[in-house]
Order: C-alpha cells, then sequence, then structure tokens
C-alpha cells in the first residue's frame, strides 16, 4: 500500500483526517436520489428537502449545501481508473471522502456518444468513512474493498473537509 505523501502540494498544511471520529448512518435512496441522499446521510437532513436545492452534476453546489453544516468538498486529482486501482490510496488516509463511478463496466460504453436527449450513461455515488462505504442504492454499510464498485470507472473524487479549511469548493 502507497503512504500518504504529507509534503504534497495537494495537501499541504492541515491533511487531516477531519472526519475520523465522526459516523454516519446508511441510508437507502428512493428513485434516482443518490446525490442527495449521501448529502442526507452527512448532515442528517431529509433528500426531499436537500434535493431542491443542489444541482446533482455540480460539486459546488453540493459543497455550498454543506459548508453552512461545517464541511465542504475538495477535489481530489483523478483519472478515470477503476477504484480498485486507487481505494488503496483513499485508505490510507483514513477519512470520509465521496467516490462516484459511472454504472456501465464497460469504458466504450461511458465515452459514446450520446443520445438525441444527452444521456451517455448512468453513474452512483457512495460514501468512503475510513474502510466502510456507504451506499445509498443499498442502504448498507460495506468493508470497502468488498464493495461491488471495485470494477466501476470513476466519475470523480471529492474529499470531505473541514468548511474552513484551506482547500475546497
Amino acid at each position: 500500500m502507497q503512504q500518504h505523501d504529507s509534503h504534497s502540494k495537494f495537501w499541504s498544511g492541515d491533511v487531516g483526517p477531519f472526519f475520523m471520529n465522526s459516523s454516519f448512518v446508511p441510508r437507502q435512496q428512493e428513485g434516482p436520489h443518490c446525490v442527495s441522499t449521501v448529502l442526507s446521510m452527512l448532515t442528517g437532513q431529509a433528500p426531499e428537502v436537500i434535493r431542491p436545492g443542489i444541482n446533482t452534476q455540480d460539486p459546488v453546489s453540493c459543497s455550498d449545501y454543506l459548508c453552512g453544516r461545517g464541511m465542504k468538498l475538495a477535489f481530489c486529482p483523478t483519472d478515470c481508473r477503476r477504484l480498485r486501482h486507487y481505494l488503496d490510496d483513499l485508505l490510507a488516509l483514513d477519512d470520509l471522502f465521496t467516490l462516484s463511478y459511472y454504472s456501465p463496466t464497460d469504458a466504450e460504453a461511458i465515452c459514446a456518444d450520446p443520445n438525441e436527449k444527452g444521456w451517455v450513461c448512468g453513474s452512483h455515488i457512495v460514501l468512503l468513512h475510513r474502510d466502510q462505504i456507504l451506499d445509498p442504492a443499498s442502504g448498507t454499510r460495506t468493508a470497502a474493498l468488498a464493495h461491488h464498485g471495485m470494477n466501476r470507472f470513476t466519475k470523480r473524487i471529492l474529499r470531505l473537509v473541514p468548511s474552513n479549511h484551506a482547500w475546497g469548493l
């Protein structure tokens, strides 16, 4: 397992962990609302209260929502590798992340031309807290390395940081 570089320019200053001692309760999403359900797990607010105030494809709107609750999102350097290729690096940080990945396991489906409505493919978001994944699709907590999404391609990785942290959206 690769060790975290505490001298990294991306995570200079206070590198955390920030939410190691926090606890989060899994919640099952209703309908196609994984983003608002993940935000609900982070804040305790009902997903239906969160939904009108966020754009699910805009991490800045999600971070703005979280800022009023003591945390915000920070982009992590990422690429489109499958989750299994970098999970050990995130586990070494022993903290709190959102992991978004594409639903297809075929790279060609992800990079396909959109249909007439602009749709290419679906995606999903989960919470990684320390070594556990909280998945809104099932409403369960699973050991991260046993999560069924390990073979999915990454859409984005966001780290949760305190709202007053220098890094973040």
